[in-house]
């Protein structure tokens, strides 16, 4: 079957719902964690992006792992957070989602600039990314190393060689940013309906 680096995550998001349309713990981290494969081609550029991804996955997981069955539900954890008024906390889950979303918004609008912006240099196509999604809740030290950081993006063409595998890169990627952005939205609605989807880096 022919496959490219997106296939396990797009296999993946079938299970993100539940049947009754409630989004699940689980397979929505899965889903995350998916993607980071995808992120390791871009080499050094992604470095900062990866780790952080990674860290609000697992503190997102070990939340999970302690109780699955009370927190089947993506965003019980943060209604107990928001419950026990520690949803603001750096450490807490409720922050967790709220970073692990945005990075994910920017990785959505990066592939949907590579599939609208073929003219675009990879640099180019990651600093509008950041632009529109990420910078405005950065400080100005994880803005500037951002921006030292994008410098380093890889050729363009090479990167989606590399991510192209057997399939068919640009239908996965357009079925990626598709299929993935609801989701996300669906986060930033809840995090909003409970106050907490404006929240800065420190």
């Amino acid at each position: 079957m022919a496959e490219t680096v997106f296939t396990p995550c797009l296999e993946g998001m079938k299970h993100v719902r539940s049947e009754s349309g409630v989004m699940l713990a689980k397979p929505f981290l899965d889903v995350c964690k998916q993607i980071l494969p995808v992120l390791d081609k871009f080499g050094a550029a992604m470095a900062i992006v990866k780790s952080d991804i990674g860290g609000n996955i697992t503190r997102l997981e070990e939340k999970y792992s302690s109780d699955p069955s009370k927190y089947v539900n993506l965003y019980s954890m943060v209604q107990e957070e928001v419950q026990n008024k520690t949803a603001k906390a750096s450490s807490s889950c409720t922050n967790g989602l709220l970073w692990l979303t945005r990075a994910m918004d920017f990785l959505v609008e990066l592939f949907r600039n590579l599939l609208d912006h073929a003219d675009w240099t990879m640099t180019q196509a990651c600093t509008d990314s950041y632009t529109k999604t990420l910078k405005k809740w950065h400080g100005w030290l994880a803005s500037t190393s951002f921006t030292v950081a994008m410098k380093l993006a890889p050729n363009k063409d090479k990167f989606m060689e590399v991510i192209s595998g057997t399939g068919d890169i640009n239908a996965d990627i357009e079925k990626f940013c598709t299929t993935f952005h609801p989701f996300l939205k669906e986060n930033h609605e809840f995090l909003a309906s409970v106050g907490l989807d404006d929240m800065k880096a420190s």
